[in-house]
């Protein structure tokens, strides 16, 4: 059966196999900067949440995504459709993805989150077995604009493996925010938003 959550003034459904929408997402929609007319991409958009997210943010926004999974890739196309959203929806390998070269201001992702062989992977959606953070950060350097911005989740532990990949792609971390489930908790998420050739100079928040 599939399920259905309001992201007022959308709808989101999924299908079984899709990966669900968590306190992940609905945070780094909160978190990435998005503006009127932005052309936007979201590597790994699984349902598409991450898509209505920003577009209830900002309007105009010239909205795509990509996803090696093809149920995946139908369901987020569904959801655009379904809420009357314009956009494009690929099935693919975003590492290879046909998608223009600094074609956009924004890509978002909510990527898989565990080293392949770390003992943590919980299955494919969980560990970077068909896409390393490396490759992620490779993919969206290219495909963002000079200027442009990158904005992701991850796990606090893996923090200077995410700065790492950022920086070898051309991409300078700009803004972190580290989030807990509440006081005397450690953090739980780490949020970062990088500048394809941007200046040092990192903001805390």
């Amino acid at each position: 059966m599939d399920r259905t959550e309001r992201l007022p003034p959308y709808t989101l459904s999924w299908r079984p196999g899709v990966f669900p929408l968590g306190g992940d997402a609905l945070a780094l929609g909160d978190f990435a900067t998005v503006k009127p007319g932005w052309r936007v991409c979201d590597l790994g958009t699984g349902s598409g949440a991450l898509l209505l997210l920003l577009a209830r943010r900002a309007g105009g926004l010239s909205l795509t995504g990509i996803d090696c999974d093809p149920l995946a890739a139908r369901t987020a196309r569904e959801n655009l459709e379904r809420n009357g959203l314009n956009g494009t929806v690929l099935a693919g390998d975003l590492r290879d993805a046909p998608l223009s070269a600094g074609g956009f201001d924004l890509a978002v992702s909510n990527p898989p989150y565990f080293p392949v062989g770390s003992g943590k992977s919980g299955g494919p959606a969980r560990s970077e077995e068909s896409c390393s953070l490396d490759e992620l950060c490779a993919a969206a350097g290219r495909l963002v604009k000079n200027g442009g911005r990158f904005a992701l989740c991850h796990r606090p532990e893996r923090l200077a493996d995410v700065v790492c990949a950022l920086r070898g792609h051309g991409l300078e971390p700009k803004r972190m925010k580290l989030v807990s489930h509440g006081p005397g908790h450690p953090p739980s998420l780490l949020l970062v938003e990088a500048v394809r050739r941007g200046r040092p100079g990192l903001k805390f928040e």
